[in-house]
């Protein structure tokens, strides 16, 4: 059983780890929205698939499924994968699952956050999303971990954390009407900072251009490990987010993290503009309850967007230039991990990427510091 927890996280020992730090394992939830993926949700899922067994070799994974699509998931997903029946309005479990918190005990509990499909009802992506606002809620149940309820709308993409107090986000995401109306940055920097222990919080004013979530932080920029960022980054002034990486750099270059270091910034280049083509549009449903996906809408897309796990970094692939120097940069910083890349354009045509569709479940060391060494 999952017990609630009155009190906070912070007040009681618990801190958001960063992504780089050791695993139990990793969720996903199964795509079927007809007019979120294409055809279906066929070339959809055989992505979620492709993504689940390249974490699988190296940590645990549990692939939520509806009743609906749960044969189908067990036979596309590899023995290894763990499926079991969870709902939901859509299959983000970067957004919709538990923000898992550590202490130097080796618990683990989750921090429930509101969620309203990146907007809400004049300005979300889908409705209903009342099963997504339970999907933290059941995967504490089946991990048997406890949960505080946050008094916040956050989804799991708009914050990247280096586990030492330092928390990254965008303005946009956050301290917006269609997510948390009438909340100031103070009332929110402290939930933040309760909920998540934060002690520095960075802000960025915008993710990059076309993401359709408002502008979630892991399109942009994530952790590497303390101290070490990467930045999605274009030289091309075409980009449609070329002043937005500049910006992004110009604050992140005069800010310091929680142990007042200076970042370490590596640029991450992104792939090529791209959109929605007459083909790919041509299956998806239309509905009155989702955004309209259409031929020619811009796509966005990034190689930030990606899943570090145990022994392993899944990096989008794109069929783009930037591929390589992509992975070729993960693989400088990262020394123990090994790269392993997978087409994700099915994903950005839904809305999002490996990032997005996948959540870490931490496995604390009970030893506090420890992290992932970095090549020099």
């Amino acid at each position: 059983m999952s017990r609630t927890i009155e009190g906070s996280p912070r007040a009681d020992g618990f801190r958001l780890p960063g992504e780089f730090e050791p695993h139990a394992g990793c969720w996903l939830l199964w795509p079927e929205r007809p007019d979120t993926w294409r055809d279906g949700a066929r070339p959809a899922q055989a992505a979620f698939a492709a993504v689940a067994s390249a974490i699988a070799g190296f940590e645990p994974v549990t692939v939520g499924a509806s009743p609906a699509q749960y044969r189908n998931a067990r036979a596309m997903l590899p023995p290894a994968v763990r499926v079991v029946e969870l709902q939901a309005d859509d299959s983000w479990m970067r957004d919709t699952g538990p923000s898992f918190v550590i202490n130097d005990a080796g618990l683990v509990r989750g921090v429930q956050f509101d969620v309203n499909a990146y907007g809400g009802r004049e300005h979300g992506l889908y409705a209903p999303w009342e099963n997504d606002r339970l999907v933290a809620t059941k995967v504490l149940e089946l991990e048997r971990l406890d949960r505080y309820v946050a008094p916040l709308v956050l989804e799991g993409g708009a914050i990247t954390s280096d586990g030492t107090g330092t928390l990254i986000t965008t303005l946009d995401c956050v301290i917006n009407d269609n997510r948390n109306p009438g909340r100031s940055r103070a009332a929110i920097e402290a939930i933040l900072r309760d909920y998540l222990a934060a002690e520095t919080i960075v802000w960025l004013p915008h993710g990059l251009m076309h993401d359709e979530t408002g502008g979630h932080v892991d399109n942009i920029v994530s952790f590497v490990g303390p101290g070490v960022l990467l930045l999605a980054w274009s030289d091309d002034r075409a980009d449609p987010s070329y002043e937005r990486v500049r910006e992004a750099q110009a604050i992140l270059s005069r800010a310091r993290d929680a142990r007042g270091r200076a970042f370490e910034i590596h640029k991450l280049p992104l792939p090529r503009p791209t959109a929605m083509t007459s083909a790919e549009a041509s299956t998806l449903t239309i509905s009155t309850d989702a955004k309209a996906r259409r031929a020619g809408d811009p796509v966005c897309a990034s190689y930030i967007n990606a899943y570090v796990g145990n022994g392993v970094v899944v990096v989008p692939t794109f069929d783009d230039p930037a591929d390589e120097p992509a992975r070729a940069l993960y693989a400088r910083l990262h020394l123990t991990r090994r790269i392993v890349q997978v087409p994700a354009r099915e994903l950005v045509l839904g809305g999002g990427g490996i990032h997005c569709i996948t959540h870490e479940q931490p496995k604390p060391q009970g030893i506090p510091g420890r992290f992932i060494q970095l090549k020099s």
